[in-house]
Parts: C-alpha cells; structure tokens; sequence
C-alpha cells in the first residue's frame, strides 16, 4: 500500500503480533504514517470479544476497544504454530521495517521466528517485545493481568481512599504504559536505525513503564523511608518519624460536581496567594469569615496538625458547595486561585478547548453505515499535516487478499487451500 511520505514512518511496514498487552502500540505507529498489518489467529483475535460493544450488539467486529487499538492497521489471519504459516510469516517480514509482539519471551524463538531467527532475513529489522516483566528476570514468565501489573509495579497502592484498601483506576493502565513506551522504544531504535543501519530488539517491560510513571514515590521512601499510599481525593503530607502524614484534601464537591482546589500555606508563596485570595472570596459572600485575617505563610509542613488542617477547610468547604464548577472556574481565573474543575467525560468531549485544536476525530465506518468519533493525536508538529486518521480498525481476515495475494503472490486457489487448512 503506497504510504503518505509527509509522516514519520510514512512508507515503513510494522507486523503487529500483539495481543491486548501491545496492541496500542501498533495503533500509535500507525497514527505516525506506518503500514500496520495487524496479524490475528484464523477466527480472529480473543480480544474482539471483550466490550461494550457497538450499540450493545455482541460481535467480534463491533468491539470498541478492538476498534480503537485497531485503528490505523489492516487486518489478516495467520496461524504461526503450522509450518506454512511461520514460512508465510518470514516472506512478510523481509518486506517488513518493525515486527511488534507480546508472546510470552522464548515463545518465537522456539518458532523460528525470533529477533536473532528474522534478523537473519532482514538484518535491519526492528523487533519491539512488550511483556509484563520483560525478557530476562524472575519474573519474566509470569503473566500478568491488568490489576496483577499495576499491583506490582506499586501503582494499586498510590490509589484508594486513606483507611482503605489499594485500588486500581478502572480503566486499564498497565499495557497502556507499556505500549507507550514501546512505540518510544521504536521511534529511537528507528532513528538509530536511519543513523547506522542496523536493527536491534526493544526489550519493554509493562511493570518498569508503570514504576517510571509514579512520580516520587520511590524518591519519597529512599529519603525518608515514608511508604506513599492513597490517599483518597487528598494528599498528605509526608514526615519523617515520629511525625505521622497531616491529610490535606484536595478535591473537593461543588454545587455540581467537584473541583481540585489546594487550600494550605507555609513557604510556598503560591499557595499563600491562592489560600488567600479563596478566603477573600468566600468572605464577601459571607462564608470562612474565620479565615479572614489567618496568616498563610506562617503554616509550617512540618508541625502542623491534622485538627488545624481539618478546621482550615471546614470554613472553606460550604462556600465551594454553594457555586458550580464553571462559577468556580471563572473566578478562580480572575482572582489566580490555584482550583480547576473535575471533568467528566460529557465535559471532555464538550471541551472548547479539545474542540479547538480538533482534537476529535471522524472515521468512517461502511459496514455500519456511519462515521464514529475517535480521540485524536496530542502532538503537532510545524512540518507535518495534521493528524487524520487512515482508516478504521480491519475485520477479520479483511486484508487477506490483498497483501497474500497481491503482495505476496499467492494464488486465489492457494488461498482457498490455505484457509481450509487453518494457516490463514
């Protein structure tokens, strides 16, 4: 298929082996110009049977998440435990720039078909792996699901409310990370590539794509030995022993929702400015009038109580209740106070500022007879167009002629005869 040369991977071929723990990365090789072949068992991948589903209608061609990790790719079918099926797979990857995967490390290579078996085809390949733990390590054959990998990687533990139990964030975090970072991964082992001219293996482990999105959690416990926890809609303030945490909440309900708002003081001017300008605020529609003259900057981190922090915002709490979001909003903006309101998703994809930048995306789909909508690209770059997506995620099988046939050069008899055997 002729590709688009005003992307970055505009005319580079990527195998997509993946299942749900690399899928999105394929799908964001795609958003930057590549051919994605998405390669599935004959029958399809088990991942288009997870929902919610189009109209609520179960059906291997009408799951949402399968059209969104799949958009971008064309689709085919292929059974790599026959040797037919590893013999078509290699013709493909000689034409290929990228091979994605995310079996289990060693699963290829008993195949024949790993890094050091395809480099022998095409030296400049680039093999991208995307497993829970990585390649080498105690862990690198264990299986993970989505709370099992955030549990380990520490991220359960940063979520939940103060006197309760770890948590997850519904939605799936875990392989996201990880196939994040193995398109990075990809992007670098491609500059490299256009540097030198060589391939290599991207080795991405899901678990350490977590660990290095959890902030100064481990910093914290390094220098003060403080293990951080959830902390519900707050923070705390973490000290050294004795000390125990002060919690300091932060978001906060509203007349219509909820709002983050950081009401607190010390050696932080910011929140000195912000604190009082609320305060001001609140005091002129009669609110916190306790709070008028409270010196901020004299609140020390270190000493403060939980009782002090509690009555702090008490005052300030039935002021936020009494206004929406958007009231808060603008005059937060006024005023510089540190507040901005919670969206939900219907605010998200009402967002004027989303709307702007048209973010959102239209993507035709024939056989249902209408155009979705899709989240967009986050980044624009001055020498590239902006993004649009190329087509929508393929159905089983859908590209099967077209890349067997006329790129490969099986016949249709052969393909008839391929199918029937369960290769394709």
């Amino acid at each position: 298929m002729a590709q688009e040369m005003n992307t970055f991977l505009g005319g580079c071929r990527v195998l997509d082996l993946t299942d749900e723990k690399g899928r999105f990365c394929g799908k964001l090789l795609g958003d930057l110009g590549a051919d994605v072949v998405q390669i599935e068992p004959p029958g399809g991948d088990p991942g288009r049977n997870r929902g919610p589903f189009y109209k609520d209608i179960p059906d291997p061609d009408k799951s949402l998440p399968w059209f969104f990790t799949g958009l971008n790719k064309r689709g085919i079918t292929l059974n790599l435990e026959t040797a037919d099926g590893r013999q078509i797979f290699r013709r493909l990857a000689a034409k290929a720039d990228f091979v994605i995967e995310s079996f289990a490390p060693g699963y290829l290579d008993g195949l024949g078909l790993g890094y050091d078996g395809l480099e022998k085809i095409k030296p400049c390949l680039i093999m991208t792996s995307i497993t829970p733990f990585g390649q080498k390590g105690p862990f690198a054959h264990y299986t993970a699901t989505d709370l099992v990998g955030v549990s380990l990687a520490g991220m359960a533990r940063l979520f939940g409310e103060m006197d309760g139990p770890p948590t997850r964030i519904s939605a799936p975090q875990f392989y996201y990370f990880g196939s994040i970072h193995g398109a990075v991964g990809s992007m670098v082992a491609h500059y490299h590539r256009e540097m030198t001219g060589g391939g290599q293996h991207v080795d991405v482990s899901c678990q350490q794509a977590v660990v290095l999105a959890l902030r100064i959690a481990a910093e914290t416990w390094d220098l003060l030995k403080v293990n951080p926890r959830g902390m519900g809609p707050g923070t705390s303030l973490s000290r050294p022993a004795p000390r125990t945490p002060v919690y300091v909440p932060i978001v906060r309900q509203c007349k219509d929702g909820h709002v983050v708002a950081m009401v607190f003081g010390g050696a932080q001017a910011g929140f000195v400015k912000s604190s009082r300008a609320l305060v001001a605020m609140a005091n002129r529609e009669g609110f916190a009038l306790g709070l008028k003259d409270f010196a901020w900057e004299k609140m020390d981190s270190s000493t403060v109580t939980q009782e002090q922090v509690d009555s702090l915002n008490g005052q300030i709490e039935p002021f936020l209740r009494s206004k929406t979001k958007a009231e808060l909003l603008e005059m937060a903006l006024q005023e510089e106070i540190l507040l901005v309101p919670v969206n939900t998703v219907k605010d998200i994809a009402e967002s004027p500022q989303l709307q702007a930048r048209q973010y959102w995306k239209e993507v035709e789909h024939p056989e249902l007879g209408e155009s979705l909508v899709y989240p967009g690209w986050p980044v624009r770059w001055t020498e590239l167009p902006a993004y649009r997506p190329q087509r929508r995620a393929p159905l089983i099988g859908e590209h099967n002629t077209e890349i067997y046939g006329k790129e490969l050069g099986i016949s249709a008899q052969d393909l008839v005869l391929l199918k029937a055997q369960g290769i394709i």
